[in-house]
Order: C-alpha cells, then structure tokens, then sequence
C-alpha cells in the first residue's frame, strides 16, 4: 500500500456558532464559505455549501464531522465528506483564538474524506479511499489529502 498525493484543499471559514455543552462535549459548528483544491488529477473550488459540527469532548478531542462541495474548473461536482479527529492542542487554541496557524504535524488532525460523483470523468473518486493532515489557517483549514493505492 501506497500514499499517493490526490490533491491540497483549502476551505475557508466564517467564525463559528458556537451550539454550547451538550452531552457528548461541546459542540461547534465552522460554515465552508468557500475554498479551493488542486492536484494533478483534480483542481477547482470549494462551494460555500458545507461545514464542519465539530465535537470536542471532555479531553479535548475534537471530532469533526464535515460535509462540503467541490466543483472541478471543468464542471464537475463532487460530494465530500469526511469524519477525522483534531486534538485541542496548546497551538492548535493560540491559532484559533488569536487568528492564527499551525503547521502540518502540529497536533493530531486526520480524516478519511469520502468523495462521490455523478459525473463520468470523475467516477473513479467513487471508488477509492483517502487520507488526509489537517492544519488551522487563519480563517481556514487546509488538508493534505492522500490516495491509498496498491503496491
């Protein structure tokens, strides 16, 4: 098995709504506003059709819970989602409170994005599956996300 790089995607942010303490942990929500992506098979924009219900439990543990569309330059649309895990850590607050960044490997940010689409050129996404890092950009976030293939 391989990692091989699908594509870096971008998503900007408005400032979250925070819902509060409900059982689970603390819930908030980050709308997608918009974004873009590119790699070598893929490039386009985010659509600002999307967000992320994030739910950071008592050990500060965040579990994200993201749902976006992609459009490729050519037309394409392509459903994303994906389930992963962000610890609150000490740089991951500094950047979200003061409007910051942190870098790749910062802190444990992983996914597993899930894309479909209906549109034959891209009908390969349909049948593969992903990885991705995460880091917090000012008003953004941006993943690396991987392709997992054989051998």
């Amino acid at each position: 098995m391989q990692l091989k790089p699908l594509m870096t995607y971008t998503a900007t942010l408005k400032p979250p709504v925070e819902v509060g303490s409900v059982p689970q942990g603390t819930r908030t929500i980050f709308d997608v506003t918009g974004g873009h992506f590119e790699g070598e098979r893929l490039n386009g924009k985010i659509l600002a059709s999307g967000a992320d219900w994030l739910l950071v439990d008592g050990q500060g543990v965040g579990r994200l819970d993201v749902r976006a569309t992609l459009e490729t330059d050519d037309g394409a649309r392509i459903y994303i989602q994906y389930f992963g895990v962000l610890v609150m850590n000490e740089k991951v607050g500094e950047a979200l409170a003061a409007g910051g960044s942190t870098d790749f490997g910062d802190t444990y940010f992983m996914t597993a994005p899930r894309l479909e689409t209906g549109d034959e050129r891209y009908a390969w996404l349909n049948g593969i599956v992903a990885v991705a890092e995460g880091r917090v950009l000012p008003g953004a976030v941006e993943y690396r996300v991987f392709e997992l293939v054989n051998d």
